[in-house]
């Protein structure tokens, strides 16, 4: 992965605002820095953490990894649960 300013930039905002909402404490020097980072954006429910994490994992080797999954338009039929080992309908 080739570091640029706005790689730099985009790490340095995400690695405030993760240590703001999560108390992280990543360091840019480290190894697994870039990878730390792409794990903790997707536990934030700030949009502005999230937006920063996409913008990162663009910038990363692997963006289909660190993507969260879409939500699903609605889900059509019945519920599913389990009861003491057993699919019930809900």
């Amino acid at each position: 992965m080739e570091f640029n300013k706005s790689v730099l930039d985009c790490m340095q905002q995400l690695r405030r605002r993760l240590r703001d909402e999560q108390q992280l404490n990543i360091r840019l020097s480290q190894p697994d820095a870039i990878q730390a980072m792409l794990t903790a954006y997707l536990c934030s429910g700030d949009e502005m953490t999230r937006d920063l994490g996409k913008q990162l994992a663009t910038y990363s080797d692997m963006p289909a990894l660190f993507t969260p999954p879409s939500k699903p338009a609605g889900r059509s039929g019945p519920s599913v649960r389990i009861y003491r080992g057993q699919r019930v309908l809900g």
